[in-house]
C-alpha cells in the first residue's frame, strides 16, 4: 500500500518553508501542496519596496508552481480551493467535490487583511495588498495616478508609503494612533520616525479616523474625524491582518486568535499542524518572516520523525523604509521596565530595560541600526 502524502494547504512562505525543509530531511515522503492561487514562489516582503527597486509583478515571482514541483519533487495543485476537512477520515474536500486523503496535514493558511466598515460610495474600491495577485491589481490601478491615501500607519502602511513617495507619488497616511508604528515604537522614536518620513514626502494624518469615502468625478474623497477631507486617486487599506481560522474552526480544531498549536506545531487534532500567520503558538501570533523560518524547520523535523520543540530566539523586525530604516525587537508585554532613549547622528536608539539593567527590547532607527547584531545577542529568547 502506498504511503499517504503529507498535505500542505497554502503556498506562501510558511507552506513552502516546511516543504523545502521536509524534502531536505526526507527525499521519499510524498508531499502535496494545495494553493488557492497560482502556487508559485515569491518573496512577499518584496512587494512593499518593489517600486523603488524597479521590480514588476512578473519579476517578483521566483518560480512557477511547475518549477517548484520539479525542484522539490512534490505535487503542487494550483487554483485548488479547500472546502472542508473531515478530520475523522483524514480527508480534504475541494470545492469541486473531489477529495484527497492525507497522512499528516499542515495548515499554512496565512491571514486576511482586516477592513474597516467605512460607509460611502468609494469604500468598496479600497485595495489591500496581501499577495502577488493583489499587488498586480495595485500596480495596474496605479497607472496614471498621482495621490494615494493609505489607511494604517503600521509596518506595511509605512513601507508602501515610503516606496510610493520615492517614485514621486503624493501619499497621505491615516491612523488612529498619534504616531506611526504605534504598536512597535515608543513615542519618542515614533515621532523621530514620522519626522523622517514626512521630510521624504509622506503626509501623516494621525489621531483620527476616516469616517466616509465617497467617489466623485473619478476621485476619492476621504472625510476624516474633525471635519477634514482629502482627495486621492486611490485608497489602500493596511490596517492589519486576521489569521485565517475558518477552515480549522469548521472542522472542530481549537482556535483562539489563531489556530491553537503546541510547541510541536500540532493542533488540537492529532496529525494536523499549523504554522505561519494563521497559527497561535504559546499565546503568540507572530506574522513575520523569522518566526516562520524557525517554525518551518522545527515542524519539518517533527514530521520527518525527530520530534522537535519549537524555540524562538530574539527575532527583530526590519522595517524597509529607506527614509528611516528601522530594526525593532518589541519587549514582551508582561515585562516590567522602561524605555531609555538616546539620539545619535542621523538616528535614534531606544532600549527597553528592567530595573537591573537587563535588555528586553530595542528600537533602532537610521544609523543606529548598525548596532542590531550586538544588541540581539543581549536579548532573552522569545520562546526558550
Amino acid at each position: 500500500m502506498s504511503q499517504l502524502p503529507v498535505v500542505v494547504i497554502g503556498s506562501g512562505l510558511a507552506g513552502y518553508t516546511v516543504v523545502r525543509e521536509l524534502r531536505r530531511l526526507d527525499s521519499a515522503v510524498p508531499i502535496t501542496l494545495l494553493s488557492a492561487d497560482h502556487g508559485g514562489f515569491y518573496s512577499k516582503p518584496m512587494l512593499s519596496n518593489a517600486l523603488a527597486t524597479g521590480k514588476t509583478p512578473d519579476s517578483i515571482l521566483s518560480a512557477s508552481s511547475e518549477q517548484m514541483s520539479g525542484q522539490l519533487g512534490i505535487t503542487v495543485q494550483p487554483y485548488t480551493r479547500v472546502d472542508t476537512l473531515d478530520v475523522a477520515a483524514n480527508n480534504v474536500y475541494f470545492e469541486n467535490g473531489t477529495q484527497l486523503t492525507y497522512g499528516r496535514l499542515v495548515l499554512a493558511l496565512g491571514a486576511d487583511p482586516m477592513r474597516l466598515p467605512i460607509p460611502g460610495s468609494g469604500a468598496d474600491d479600497m485595495l489591500s495588498i496581501n499577495d502577488l495577485d493583489d499587488y498586480r491589481r495595485f500596480r495596474e490601478n496605479l497607472e496614471n495616478k498621482r495621490h494615494v491615501a493609505i489607511l494604517g500607519a503600521g509596518l506595511i502602511g509605512c513601507e508602501f508609503a515610503n516606496d510610493l513617495v520615492v517614485k514621486g507619488y503624493q501619499v497621505s497616511v491615516f491612523d488612529l494612533s498619534p504616531q506611526p508604528l504605534g504598536r512597535l515604537l515608543p513615542s519618542e522614536a515614533g515621532h523621530f520616525f514620522r519626522e523622517k518620513l514626512s521630510t521624504a514626502g509622506v503626509k501623516f494624518l494621525l489621531g483620527t479616523t476616516v469616517e466616509k469615502i465617497s467617489k466623485e468625478n473619478g476621485y476619492y474623497h476621504l472625510y476624516y474625524k474633525g471635519g477634514g477631507v482629502v482627495q486621492a486617486d486611490m485608497v489602500l487599506s493596511a490596517i492589519g491582518l486576521k489569521p485565517r481560522t475558518g477552515l480549522a474552526e469548521a472542522a472542530g480544531i481549537q482556535i483562539n486568535r489563531g489556530i491553537t498549536v503546541d510547541r510541536y506545531l500540532q493542533s488540537s487534532i492529532q496529525n494536523i499542524y499549523a504554522l505561519g500567520d494563521c497559527a497561535e503558538v504559546a499565546g503568540k501570533v507572530l506574522p513575520f518572516i523569522l518566526p516562520i523560518s524557525h517554525a518551518g524547520r522545527a515542524l519539518a523535523a517533527t514530521i520527518a520523525g525527530n520530534q522537535t520543540l519549537l524555540r524562538y530566539p530574539a527575532m527583530p523586525v526590519m522595517v524597509k523604509t529607506p527614509a528611516c530604516p528601522a530594526v525593532i525587537s518589541p519587549p514582551d508585554p508582561g515585562v516590567e521596565g522602561e524605555w531609555k532613549i538616546q539620539t545619535v547622528e542621523n538616528g535614534m536608539k531606544a532600549l527597553y530595560q528592567d530595573e537591573a539593567g537587563n535588555l528586553h527590547g530595542f528600537a533602532l532607527l537610521g544609523t543606529a541600526t548598525n548596532e542590531r547584531n550586538a544588541l540581539v545577542a543581549l536579548l532573552p529568547p522569545v520562546l526558550a
